[in-house]
């Protein structure tokens, strides 16, 4: 995984985020995720390229298409370093002055 102001860079493009929360879901290929968020193939194709390289998304061939899936290990490692740096008091998912 590459360094955490790496990662918020790629994480900084909304689309980006929107895959990623597709992705949740389950794998997907890149005709259903341009389809489901409204852009263009190559668009989706170029932002999984940028995910795959930064260690967040994983791909699997099943023959003529490949899915995409997140690599959730990875996402964990970016969210633990976003709480290390939060002051909120948002830590476990809880608003301050939540209960």
């Amino acid at each position: 995984m590459k360094n955490a102001a790496y990662l918020f860079k790629i994480l900084s493009v909304d689309r980006r985020i929107d895959i990623i929360e597709l992705l949740k879901k389950g794998p997907m290929s890149v005709n259903a995720i341009a389809e489901a968020i409204g852009i263009s193939q190559s668009a989706v194709s170029q932002h999984l390229r940028v995910l795959k390289s930064s260690g967040l998304v994983n791909d699997e061939r099943k023959g003529y298409w490949v899915y995409y899936s997140l690599d959730r290990e990875a996402l964990e490692m970016c969210r633990q370093r976003l709480n290390r740096l939060c002051s909120c008091g948002c830590q476990g998912g809880n608003a301050a002055g939540k209960k």
